[in-house]
């Protein structure tokens, strides 16, 4: 079993879903949507343009978080990928791009299911070398100066001959980083910095990982996190 059919079921008919970005929350889509033309009932939040594009594509109907809030106050689940997943379950997600709005749709979410492969598994944050940072465009050379002070190596992430722009309208810097022993405090430190947007550290958000190992698939708690 892939691990885009096994984590429909963590959804319920009627459920107002958070939809990520990326290759794994992609593969859950098209997973989704046949669920969906089978006559299953939900509504979906998209974390990014694409992700709003595939799932209109998919068939699979969707809301913004405004509707979703207004509706229910909360989101019932959110389904998404990662880029490192370390042993307390914490995050760092983003080189996709669309972290800011994955971290927006996923907080008001009453579980957060995170999909990946076994290759995403790490022993501590930053052991892949690389942490996103979003910035408005007009402070993009203050935060590039205050994050190489931190000794980050800021790195503009470019598209072809261009800036890469988010969905935001803003910049990516990223950083070059090795283990983060305090994720809590280094994503303090750099949204201080005038003109952040956000980073891609997820801390205390993740209820539930499954890995992809194989064919099999481990599913990792959140110690003291809600069952459904």
């Amino acid at each position: 079993m892939k691990i885009s059919v096994r984590a429909l079921d963590f959804v319920a008919d009627g459920d107002i879903v958070g939809l990520g970005s990326g290759r794994a929350a992609t593969d859950f889509l098209h997973s989704l949507g046949e669920r969906v033309r089978s006559g299953f009932k939900m509504q979906g939040v998209p974390t990014s343009d694409r992700t709003a594009e595939i799932s209109r594509e998919l068939g699979i109907p969707i809301i913004t978080l405004d509707e979703a809030l207004e509706t229910k106050g909360f989101l019932d689940v959110a389904v998404d990928g990662a880029d490192e997943v370390d042993p307390q379950l914490e995050l760092i997600k983003g080189y996709g791009g669309a972290h800011v709005r994955e971290k927006v749709v996923e907080a008001p979410a009453k579980k957060l299911v995170i999909l990946v492969g076994d290759e995403k598994i790490v022993s501590v944050l930053g052991e892949r070398g690389k942490l996103p940072v979003e910035v408005v465009q007009f402070a993009l050379s203050l935060c590039q100066r205050r994050l190489a002070e931190m000794e980050c190596n800021p790195q503009l992430r470019m598209s072809g001959s261009r800036p890469y722009v988010t969905d935001n309208g803003n910049y990516i810097l990223d950083c070059g980083v090795q283990a983060i022993p305090d994720p809590c405090g280094l994503d303090r430190e750099i949204l201080a910095i005038p003109g952040v947007v956000g980073t891609g550290i997820f801390v205390g958000m993740a209820d539930v990982v499954l890995v992809q190992r194989g064919e099999e698939i481990e599913e990792m708690n959140r110690v003291g996190a809600a069952t459904r």
